[in-house]
Order: structure tokens, then C-alpha cells, then sequence
């Protein structure tokens, strides 16, 4: 039996809670637009912004998309056989899979498996934000093992969704 501490990481999209200033929404998402387009470092104020939205107050009600990222969290941890397990969003919502990471490091995972909610190919967190990320990472933490569980099985989820769709 090994004892090395592994941890999981389920990622989701992330929403924006309404309530949050439309603006101030348009206005990040033009800094993202053009720090992308300028192969530049996240600036100041785009910084400001994207704590912001993380960070604004959210219920069930405000935010359905956190929500029910948390309850599929809750279905699943105990399913990870006492692993460490972590929550992480892309965009809009707190904790950063960056500040997941951290956390679980700092809790002792010494091997950390990250698994995004987007299961189909061509998106642009799952197929390219996530693995530039997590290689940043890997170069922070060369003692740790940073594993991304993607690109999925199709056939799997085909499966999954075949079976779900028999319920009705």
C-alpha cells in the first residue's frame, strides 16, 4: 500500500452571479481580449477585476452554476477513496485551479489529478488554458505530480449519457 497523499481537483467553468456590474464584465473580458492578443502577463487592473467577480458574494440563487458545481463536488468525494479533493473554476469564480493547487500542496498532496467538467474536445480552457496552466505549475512544483485527466473517452461519456438519457 502506498503511502503517497494524491489529491483531486474538479474544475468547472465558472459563472458570473448576477448581480455583478454587467460593465465591469465587459470591461475584463476586453483586458483578457487584449493581454491574449498581446501575449502579455495579466496587467494590474485586470487583476483587480478578475479577484473581484471571484471573489463577489454568491448563493444558490446567484449563482446556480457554483452551486451545482459544488453539489457534483459533494457526489463525488466520497467516491475518491480519501483523497484530498479540490473545487476550481476557469473563470469567474474562486478558487483559481492555481489556488486549488496550492491548497492541496500545502495539505500534503504530493500527487494532484485535475479533471475539467468539459468533456468534449475544442474548448479553449479544457484543450489549452488548463494545460498552460498546469505546466506553469509543474515548473513551480518539480516535486509534485500535476496530472491532467483530459482529453476524455468519448465512448465513455457516450456511455454515461446513453445510460442518463434511459431515465426518461
Amino acid at each position: 500500500m502506498s503511502d503517497l497523499k494524491k489529491g483531486i481537483i474538479l474544475v468547472g467553468h465558472g459563472g458570473i452571479p448576477k448581480g455583478f456590474p454587467a460593465d465591469l464584465v465587459s470591461k475584463l473580458k476586453r483586458l483578457e481580449a487584449q493581454r491574449r492578443a498581446a501575449g502579455q502577463p495579466m496587467s494590474a487592473e485586470e487583476l483587480e477585476l478578475d479577484t473581484k467577480i471571484r471573489t463577489w458574494p454568491r448563493t444558490p440563487e446567484t449563482d446556480p452554476y457554483q452551486a451545482g458545481l459544488e453539489a457534483l463536488g459533494a457526489a463525488m468525494k466520497p467516491m475518491v477513496n480519501g483523497d484530498l479533493f479540490a473545487l476550481a473554476y476557469n473563470e469567474f469564480c474562486g478558487p483559481t485551479l492555481e489556488q486549488a493547487v496550492e491548497e492541496l500542496i500545502q495539505q500534503g498532496a504530493q500527487s494532484i489529478t485535475v479533471v475539467s467538467t468539459m468533456f468534449t474536445p475544442g474548448g479553449s480552457h479544457s484543450e489549452y488554458e488548463i494545460p498552460e496552466e498546469m505546466e506553469e505549475l509543474r515548473k513551480r512544483h518539480p516535486h509534485s505530480t500535476l496530472n491532467y485527466a483530459w482529453p476524455f473517452n468519448l465512448s465513455q461519456v457516450s456511455k454515461m449519457l446513453v445510460e442518463h438519457i434511459s431515465q426518461f
